[in-house]
């Protein structure tokens, strides 16, 4: 594959520096999703850098996350060099990120090509995910803005959509399509009309684009941001300050709904899912004869089906969780929180996690 790829100008990006607080109380503030071992003995934020290791070579690796965080993720992957942790100030969305790790390629290699990606995806056929990558890029090169979307497999409201218009090639095998809309996150109806009309995919949130042809868009777009950026070097006794006053945006809403030039590569068949939700997380791994996942827990039930029991207890004594007569619930047993929801409301945790944020009480469980 590295001899496929043919440039020594492209480089991955890992965005891992998010709370992940859809999965409270396991991803917690002091130690999010990216590090936690939710699908085997590799954390997250190990399992993305080994599927891009085969493509890129640790020094094309960067990541973007907090000082935090950055310790943490530095013990796991002690291959990505140091200098390639890219720091945010403070969180400004996704938006501010991906401007960030743009600057440091801009300042590093002018003519480089980046792939924006997560630490929270699970992606079942690495080999394909490659191969969509290396299109990605030649696509890039043509100066798209590309995007991978994919095939939606249910009329879900937590992602967005982008809708494919005209066919405007072929890279290395795949199809790219112009994206003519993104709409994010759409009501139940919407969303039932969009996959109903076969146009659409899902935003996986996974973008390829030459760093000078991003940069562009931050700055016709986004000119408050990029200015911020480009003063960084000149005036660091300012950037603190000057960050925190930027507004918390995504990439989606702040760039690729208002941007020139965007292409989408169907994604099919590369057994996507974003690790977003308990729901997501119940529906990738192995279940028991009853539809029921139980995650270190001593579990008695009684007529309990499709449901997850994740149980994680420090030193504290393991206690029993017995169910009777329950479907389609998640139960997340702590040292300190229980958290009981349905399925269908997984989502809505994130919720929960603010409220307890406004509450000098609550802040203790975070």
């Amino acid at each position: 594959m590295p001899d496929e790829l043919g440039s020594d100008h492209y480089y991955a990006v890992i965005m891992a520096g998010g709370g992940g607080t859809r999965l409270w109380p396991l991803s917690r503030q002091e130690r999010p999703k990216q590090s936690l071992r939710l699908l085997g003995e590799r954390t997250m934020f190990q399992t993305a850098f080994d599927r891009l290791a085969p493509l890129f070579p640790s020094e094309r690796i960067l990541v973007v996350t907090s000082d935090r965080y950055a310790g943490d993720l530095r013990q796991q992957c002690p291959e990505v060099p140091e200098a390639n942790y890219v720091l945010e100030p403070a969180p400004r969305g996704t938006a501010a990120a991906i401007a960030l790790a743009a600057m440091e390629l801009r300042r590093r290699d002018p003519q480089g090509v980046m792939a924006c990606l997560t630490a929270d995806h699970s992606i079942g056929d690495e080999d394909r995910f490659r191969q969509l990558l290396v299109a990605a890029k030649d696509a890039a090169e043509q100066d798209y803005l590309v995007t991978l979307g994919i095939a939606p497999t249910s009329p879900a409201t937590g992602f967005g959509y982008i809708q494919r218009g005209a066919r405007i090639g072929e890279f290395r095998g795949f199809e790219a399509f112009r994206a003519e809309r993104f709409k994010e996150k759409p009501s139940a109806a919407e969303a039932e009309r969009l996959v109903a009309d076969g146009c659409h995919s899902w935003n996986s949130g996974m973008f390829v684009w030459r760093v000078a042809r991003i940069w562009a868009e931050f700055q016709r777009q986004l000119p408050g941001l990029a200015a911020v950026l480009e003063n960084f070097e000149t005036a660091p006794e300012r950037r603190q300050a000057e960050w925190e006053s930027m507004p918390n945006t995504t990439i989606d809403y702040g760039i690729m709904e208002g941007a020139r030039n965007v292409a989408v590569i169907p994604a099919d068949g590369l057994g996507w899912s974003d690790i977003g939700t308990w729901e997501a997380l119940l529906d990738l791994l192995d279940r028991d004869s009853a539809g029921n996942v139980v995650v270190g827990a001593d579990h008695v039930s009684l007529e309990t089906t499709d449901t997850l029991i994740h149980t994680v207890r420090g030193s504290s004594r393991k206690r029993l969780i017995a169910t009777v007569g329950v479907s389609d619930l998640v139960i997340v047993d702590t040292d300190d929180v229980l958290l009981v929801c349905r399925r269908d409301r997984s989502q809505e945790v994130k919720v929960l996690v603010d409220h307890l944020k406004q509450s000098e009480n609550g802040r203790n469980y975070l």
